[in-house]
């Protein structure tokens, strides 16, 4: 049984078996009290050790982070925060830890536990992350299949470049300095592994919208990669990605299908991790008491989950959020680093005075201007804007970003070529405009990001288990 199954376990003096690590011993050789975690759960069980029933030889190897079997009997406790202890009648060792082990039972900063991320999910915090990762991975999967969608598996090697950014990670067989060369000096890819340049890929959308062509409603959820030269704390090199695409939907029902979404997985957590949050809450409160007046959180973590679930999401053009930063007075007030205009590209500042001091939840802005949007998304009538839409989430910024996609052939070609993009490079993509097209809108959420609003952590790199970053690659 894990500690989990033990902890719920009517005591009757019965005999059980806990496996797991030492988190804390105390007390005397007389009488010890040794709390033991499996990661089933963020909490430990409390095994009591009489001194003249196990060796000493034995307690001296039970110390913080070794991994040890206690067999004994489950009794109610006599102390109080837990309701069941283990009264040890044997103790195995199956891995010593000494004094060096680094994760000990106090206090230690976060950029410390990135540098031991072999170790740190051995800790209260990153072992209720990881467990609430895991059950929202479980939602995802659960909402779609709800919902008649198709989980398809879309290449992580990919010649096309999704968003057009050309920041991405190449793959190759050549040897580094000795890739063959054309005439004209530039790498010759014809001879390389795949005949042509190809990379990792930072979207599985545009294969998405070939499934969607056929199965009406697909959706991916896997690996992405790019090449931003980035140390913030939202940016990672790899990621991880949730992209639906769905036949016969334009823009509202994008939308609707995204605000229910993000609804549903973070009922489904509140529901099934109320430990793992109650612990993530309170660590949430103690954090916010050492930041700033100005950058404290006016809610608490489950409070501000909760505030999700229980308002629609404000929805506004593109055009209307100009103008609401025009008039604010952050604007007027020139506290904006970056200047607000008609055609820019929204920056976080912007993005966050609409979520969390003029609409104080969720927003979605939709009909961006076509210049600072990709090359595949529906263009409005208007011959300005286009049918896209960002999900803005307090203290995250975007959380998703979709649009309806151009179904029209001759938009699509036209947009291409004004973007610079080789058409050739997607003749499969533009097929499927050619051959029996149909409306049909899509999104991204990126993964880390929700995990990051739901679990209150400041930091990105803190929510995914060995975070890749420039110059990060350790483990």
């Amino acid at each position: 049984m894990q500690i989990q199954e033990i902890l719920k376990t009517e005591p009757q003096n019965q005999e059980v078996t806990v496996k797991g690590w030492v988190r804390t011993k105390r007390g005397q050789s007389a009488l010890s009290f040794v709390h033991i975690n499996d990661g089933s759960t963020i909490h430990n069980i409390q095994a009591v050790v009489d001194g003249e029933k196990i060796p000493e030889g034995v307690m001296k190897k039970v110390t913080c982070g070794a991994c040890v079997e206690i067999k004994g009997e489950l009794v109610a406790s006599a102390g109080s925060g837990q309701k069941v202890e283990v009264n040890a009648t044997s103790i195995k060792i199956y891995g010593e830890a000494d004094e060096t082990f680094p994760i000990q039972p106090k206090k230690h900063s976060l950029e410390f536990l990135r540098e031991k991320a072999h170790l740190r999910f051995r800790t209260s915090t990153f072992g209720a992350i990881f467990r609430i990762r895991h059950q929202l991975s479980h939602a995802v999967h659960q909402f779609f299949h709800e919902q008649n969608f198709f989980y398809l598996h879309t290449p992580i090697i990919t010649a096309s470049d999704a968003e057009g950014a050309g920041e991405m990670f190449r793959v190759t067989t050549f040897e580094a300095n000795k890739a063959p060369v054309t005439p004209d000096g530039s790498v010759d890819f014809k001879q390389d592994f795949f005949g042509k340049e190809t990379s990792l890929t930072v979207s599985g959308q545009l294969e998405g919208e070939l499934g969607a062509l056929a199965l009406s409603r697909i959706y991916t959820f896997g690996p992405t990669f790019r090449a931003e030269n980035s140390n913030t704390t939202r940016h990672l090199a790899e990621f991880w990605m949730i992209e639906p695409e769905m036949a016969f939907f334009e823009l509202k029902e994008n939308m609707d299908l995204a605000e229910a979404f993000i609804k549903y997985v973070i009922k489904d957590v509140i529901k099934n991790c109320t430990d793992d949050l109650d612990f993530l809450d309170k660590r949430f409160q103690d954090e916010n008491k050492t930041k700033p007046q100005n950058e404290r959180s006016e809610h608490t973590l489950l409070e501000k989950l909760n505030f999700v679930l229980e308002n629609e999401f404000a929805r506004i053009t593109y055009t209307e959020a100009i103008d609401i930063l025009l008039n604010s007075k952050p604007h007027k007030k020139k506290k904006f680093k970056f200047p607000v205009e008609w055609g820019i590209d929204l920056q976080s500042e912007h993005e966050r005075f609409l979520v969390e001091k003029h609409f104080q939840k969720p927003v979605i802005i939709t009909d961006y201007p076509k210049g600072i949007k990709a090359f595949y998304m529906k263009q409005n009538e208007d011959g300005k804007t286009v049918a896209a839409m960002d999900v803005l989430f307090p203290g995250i910024g975007e959380m998703i970003g979709g649009s309806q996609r151009e179904d029209d052939l001759t938009k699509l070609k036209t947009r291409i070529e004004e973007m610079g993009i080789e058409e050739e490079s997607l003749w499969w993509y533009l097929e499927t405009r050619k051959y029996g097209t149909a409306p049909h809108a899509g999104f991204g959420l990126g993964f880390e990001r929700l995990v990051q609003f739901v679990t209150g952590m400041g930091n990105i790199r803190d929510v995914i288990a060995f975070p890749r970053t420039p110059g990060n690659v350790e483990f």
